[in-house]
């Protein structure tokens, strides 16, 4: 598990492994998402990237056609 200490002015230093592990880059944009007690670090990618992600995906019942107006 990596772990990080935050510093004096509320830094983070991302652990190595997680950098590598996530191919996160300096500069790239994170949302911070709090839930429960716990905070969760999303890396924002480009829309492109994305592209082919769901594919193949079953999408039966993902969405109750009752919300429609």
């Amino acid at each position: 598990m990596a772990r990080a200490t935050i510093s004096p002015k509320f830094q983070i230093v991302i652990p190595k492994e997680i950098r590598e592990r996530l191919d996160l880059r300096p500069g790239q944009v994170v949302s911070f998402v709090a839930h429960d007690g716990f905070v969760n670090i999303v890396p924002q990618r480009p829309i492109g990237e994305l592209r082919g992600l769901l594919k193949g995906a079953d999408t039966t019942g993902y969405r109750d056609e009752t919300d429609r107006f």
